[in-house]
Order: C-alpha cells, then structure tokens, then sequence
C-alpha cells in the first residue's frame, strides 16, 4: 500500500517535499496500530502475572469489585515501564517487518529515500515517547505505586469471608472455634453445634453444645449472632485450691441461649498512606535526592559519635585509677604497668577486657547498621537513575527493533515476538543483574543501573549501519548459500586431489 502511495504521490504531486510528508505521517499512523495493541497485550499478560501471584490473597475474602478494580488498576501504573520498552521493540520490529515483507521498504530506497530518513518520523515518535516515560515515572509512576502497596498490604492482611462449612472446625474468629454437623438449605438453619471457647488462652476450658439453633448476621454485618437451642455449657472454673490434676468444672443446661460474635476483624480497613509514603519507590527524583543527602548526613553523624563511644569508654578507666608517678623517665612498656599494685593491675586488665568486649559489639552493631544504610542509599540511588533509564531504553530499543525489523523483512506477530522477547531478557536480566550487584556493593550505582543501556547501544548501531548497507544478516538464504559454496569447495578440491 505504501510502495504504491508513494509512486503515486512521486508523479503525480508536484511538490515532492509534501509527498515526503504525507509518506512520513502514513508510516507513523501503521506505527501506532501496532504500537499501541503491543502496550495492552503486554500489560495484559504482565496484570495477569500479578494477579496469579496474588491470587491467594484475593480470593475468598470477601472483597468488593470496587476494590480489585482499584488494584488492578495500580497494578497496571505500576508494570507501565516494564511493558513500554517491550511495546516500541515489538511495535518498530513489527512495522519495519511488513514494510520489508511487501518490498516496500525497497521501493522507497530504489527512489532515493534512506532508511534514516525512513525512520525519522518514528525516531521522533520514540523521543516524545522517552520524553512521557520520564515524566509518568517521575510523577506518575510513585503515586501509583504508593496507592497500589498500600492497598495491597491492606488486601493481603485481611481476615478470609466469614464461612463456616459442616463438620469442619471453623478457627476464623478470633477466641473461638466452631463446629456444625449439618447446615440446611436456607443457609441458617444448624443442627449438632460446638462451640470453644478460647478466649481466655487456656485451652478448652468453656465448650457450648446445642442439638440446633440459627445462625445470622446482624443489620449492620459487625456481629454473627448464633442462637442455640437444647443445649449445655461445661466450663473449668479457675480456684487456688485445685491441684494439677483437680479442676473444679461447672455444667449448665439451657433451652436457648444467644451468643454474638464481633466481626470488626473482618471488615476491610484501609491503612494510612502516610506510612508508606517514604519508600524510595514512592518518591520523585527531588525528593529521592533530598532523602540520599539526608542519610549520607546521618551516616557521617553515626561514624562521628563512633569515635566519641570510644572515648568516652577510656574515661572510667582512667577516673578510677589512681596511677602513681612513673619512676624515671621510662613511661611506657611493661615497667610502666609493673609500677601498678597488683589489685590495681587486676582492676586494669579486667576493665580492659569489658571494655574491649562492650566495643566489639558496638562496633559490630555499628557496622550491621551502616550495611543497612548503605544497602538503603544504594536502592534510592536505584531508583533516582530508574527514571533515566525507562526513557533512554525506550530510544534504544527502538533503534534495535526498526532496523531489525528491516533486515528480517517479517511481520505480524510470529518472528517479531520471538525476536523482541530474546532482547527484552536480555535487557531486563543485564538491569537486574546490575541491581544486585549495587545492593551488594559490588558497583557503582551509575555503572549499575546503565549496564543494560552500555551493552544494547552497540547492537542498536551495528543493526541500524546493517540496515543501512542492506545486509541480508538474519536471511537463511545467504547463510545457505555460504554453506553450500563452503560445501562445494571442499568437493572440487576433494575432485582435484582424486584426478592426481
């Protein structure tokens, strides 16, 4: 469609610049198409590995439609930078693959068009794109992620729905375990009831049986109300002349009795966001740099009132001792601690060994301390050049997959996927695999967190000049031929040596 668009818009328009034009905004618009089918197909897939990751803390408890939309929904802010790069890589692949496919690619070099300037609308297009990845992980990206772990913890902390099965002992409510033999059809009706209660920690002191009763929720839904019937109550009464193997035990017999519940537990209860809002992944690039200067400031601190604990341990020792005039001018050595008394020596060496002893784990508490410091400033440090990332890798990866897609000359969603996933891991496991390595301080943060952008960047070039040379690098054809006259060579020669 293209190759004829453009022979078209070649002879019949006499303004050439404007046909460039117009071809420019038609490769944009078969960009997008697949631009933004990729995005969603991607964070479809990503939303459905969360949500099976999570699924048992969702499922059977209850929760409202309102609020796994809601999570979801967060969820999807949140697994946006890692579905974006995927996209553009897919999406370039995809259209310069059946640009390649339909020989259009060939026309419009055949006129005197270069690849460059082929992919410079899309270059364009994969700059402002950069530039929106910036700012929806500078400002989007922490709010969502804000929203989404606190909502996420309160889902994954509460209390299961409130369902008690038949001959199951149900241990769900705080205090009490219950018991029913049989539970009819109208959901409430209950027959051979038990009830345990524990709400004094000392095992089965209090148990209630009932022939039948009813079981309902309040209007409110705070309370389950149970309403025994034909039942009795046997209960151990606590008494300070009881002996180990003697417990006073009280028996009562009842033709109704009502007992409530309180299900306050199994309410969903939403946690302050405040609590969560200093995490490094809830924050922006000001104040991930206001948050490093203030740990570094008070790891300086930690390290100064080191030597000062030092100090101040050497003062009892010295305040205690009543050290004696050195006889002559030698101070030092064994003859200055030989002019002690030998309670005093005692007292020396034992003060010493406290001393020494309360230092060390000082110290190592101490160290314990900066690890986790350091370990925190590195992963803020993670997070302040995240942001750059995101946005570099999309151009990047743009300039792998547009040439990419060129000389594999394949469309659709076969080849291009496989092709774009092999260097999807490759990017992601390169930006992991830094990550550890700066938690562990092993690298710079800088060097860490642009490994992945280091060693893309060269195939991005060498791709993009082979495109350019129209080298047939991923075609089987010429690997084959290559193969074939290799094949043929050794024959002739194997001809020429039998002939002699």
């Amino acid at each position: 469609m293209i190759k004829i668009f453009y022979y078209s818009l070649r002879y019949l328009c006499p303004d050439f610049q404007l046909a460039v034009k117009k071809l420019h905004k038609l490769i944009v618009a078969n960009y997008l198409g697949p631009f933004v089918l990729t995005f969603f197909i991607v964070l479809f897939l990503l939303v459905m590995q969360f949500l099976w990751k999570y699924v048992d803390d969702l499922v059977g408890k209850g929760l409202e439609l309102h609020i796994i939309a809601q999570l979801m929904f967060y969820a999807s802010a949140n697994l946006v930078p890692m579905a974006l790069p995927l996209a553009i890589l897919l999406a370039s692949i995809m259209t310069f693959g059946n640009l390649g496919e339909h020989y259009e690619l060939v026309a419009l070099k055949s006129s005197g068009i270069s690849l460059q300037r082929i992919m410079y609308p899309l270059v364009i297009v994969a700059m402002l794109t950069s530039v929106a990845a910036f700012y929806f992980s500078n400002n989007i990206w922490p709010v969502a992620n804000l929203k989404m772990k606190s909502l996420l913890y309160d889902v994954t902390n509460k209390k299961p729905a409130l369902e008690i099965k038949e001959k199951v002992f149900y241990k769900g409510i705080d205090g009490y375990v219950i018991r029913i033999g049989e539970k009819e059809k109208d959901g409430q009706t209950i027959h051979d009831i038990t009830i345990y209660d524990h709400k004094k920690d000392k095992g089965n002191v209090k148990v209630m049986k009932a022939e039948h009763g009813k079981m309902q929720m309040s209007a409110d839904e705070r309370y389950l109300i149970i309403t025994l019937k034909n039942g009795r109550s046997y209960e151990e009464l606590d008494s300070d002349n009881r002996t180990k193997d003697n417990f006073p035990l009280f028996r009562s017999k009842f033709k109704e009795d009502v007992i409530r519940f309180d299900l306050s537990d199994f309410a969903f209860m939403r946690t302050d966001e405040g609590l969560f809002k200093d995490h490094h992944q809830m924050l922006n690039l000001s104040q991930l740099e206001a948050s490093i200067d203030t740990m570094h400031m008070k790891a300086k601190k930690r390290k100064g009132d080191l030597a000062k604990h030092l100090y101040n341990k050497m003062l009892p020792l010295r305040d205690t001792l009543t050290i004696p005039k050195p006889m002559g001018n030698n101070d030092s050595g064994s003859d200055w601690f030989n002019q002690f008394s030998k309670a005093d020596k005692l007292k020396i060496i034992e003060s010493s060994m406290n001393m020494t002893r309360n230092t060390r784990h000082y110290v190592s508490a101490l160290g314990n301390e900066f690890e986790s410091k350091r370990k925190s400033i590195a992963r803020h440090e993670i997070e302040w050049h995240r942001k750059f990332t995101l946005s570099i890798a999309c151009i990047v990866l743009f300039f792998i997959g547009a040439p990419l897609g060129a000389i594999i000359r394949k469309g659709g969603l076969g080849l291009p996927v496989v092709v774009s996933i092999i260097f999807f891991l490759i990017f992601h496991v390169l930006s992991i695999i830094g990550e550890k390595l700066i938690t562990q301080g092993a690298i710079e943060p800088y060097f860490g967190m642009w490994i992945a952008t280091a060693c893309l960047s060269p195939i991005g070039i060498f791709l993009t000049y082979k495109a350019t040379t129209d080298s047939a690098l991923l075609q089987a054809e010429s690997y084959t031929r290559f193969f074939k006259s290799i094949i043929g060579l050794f024959k002739m020669k194997s001809t020429v040596s039998a002939a002699n």
